[in-house]
């Protein structure tokens, strides 16, 4: 007879406390690295940003700090190039989101309905996106050309005079917009478009058995299902906005935004005070009036949506 083989030796059984705690804590080591890199890269910078934008620092020097409180705040505040900045940005704003986003819905759905090629109009449509916003600019400034330009020139076949439109203040607007919209159209399209196919074909049905047309149905179903998707277009646009940056630099070349500042956005003024004049203290001063200023907006959003769909589940 042969021995039986010994039986192997069982791991120590480990403690309950130890297991409860593992099980407590583990999540925790899990997104430790996230909330890490988002401290070291977000948070520190965002709060030294607000700790140098109380001192007069200069980028010559930086390690010469001198202590302001809020003089930086006042002196950008009587600053008449920051208002002309803040409304610029405003404006701009207005002309590349409101379009961009009614453009988006009506692409949408479009391609919501079955037709041939959907999928090469969809890849077709984030093209733009995929673009090098420097590429896009410098393309769009040679369309824009007032003796030259291919704009000028269709506008010359209907009997319309040649635009300046890098000196022109609303001229300049609408082509530094114009490059907006032609990128970030399609990406929102595609974002509406995913939204859409979420709302169920039952209330479409629904809506056709009552005898609603495709646009009463496109207001009364398509709309109502797709607040929360226009809801985050429209903050995603105006962060987008309030930031912009790359388009008007690269439009004419300038960080001051034309001759007179017709089209300098926040952004670009930050750029200009901070390296252009080398005023580190009021560029930190003027990014954290821009954080805020972001937050302003995003909450006014938040707080419109909010109260409408208050109002609409009272009915």
């Amino acid at each position: 007879m042969t021995p039986a083989p010994p039986a192997p030796l069982a791991p120590p059984p480990r403690s309950g406390a130890v297991r409860r705690a593992w099980q407590r804590f583990s999540p925790y080591a899990y997104i430790a690295p996230f909330f890490t890199l988002f401290a070291a890269f977000g948070l520190f910078p965002l709060i030294y940003t607000a700790f140098v934008s109380l001192y007069r620092v200069e980028l010559q020097t930086p390690g010469d700090m001198e202590w302001r409180g809020f003089g930086n705040y006042t002196a950008l505040f009587g600053d008449e190039f920051f208002w002309t900045a803040l409304r610029n940005t405003f404006t701009i704003g207005v002309l590349s989101t409101v379009p961009q986003l009614v453009m988006a819905l009506g692409l949408a759905h479009l391609l919501n309905y079955k037709l041939r090629g959907r999928t090469f109009v969809r890849t077709a449509m984030l093209l733009p996106y995929a673009t090098s916003v420097a590429a896009a600019t410098l393309v769009f400034a040679q369309l824009y050309g007032r003796d030259f330009g291919l704009v000028n020139y269709v506008f010359g076949l209907v009997g319309i005079g040649p635009i300046d439109w890098q000196s022109g203040t609303l001229a300049s607007q609408i082509a530094v917009s114009s490059i907006v919209v032609w990128r970030w159209t399609g990406y929102n399209a595609l974002i509406y478009l995913a939204g859409m196919q979420s709302i169920p074909s039952e209330l479409y049905e629904a809506a056709e058995v009552d005898g609603a047309s495709k646009w009463r149905q496109f207001v009364h179903v398509t709309l109502p299902g797709l607040r929360p998707t226009i809801l985050f277009t429209v903050v995603v646009s105006t962060i987008g906005a309030t930031q912009l940056f790359g388009e008007p630099l690269l439009f004419e070349g300038s960080i001051s935004g034309g001759i007179a500042h017709q089209y300098q956005t926040l952004g670009l003024y930050l750029y200009e005070q901070g390296w252009g004049f080398f005023h580190l203290g009021r560029a930190a001063a003027i990014a954290w009036v821009m954080f805020l200023l972001i937050l302003a907006l995003v909450g006014g959003n938040a707080l419109i949506a909010r109260r409408r769909s208050r109002k609409e589940a009272g009915r």
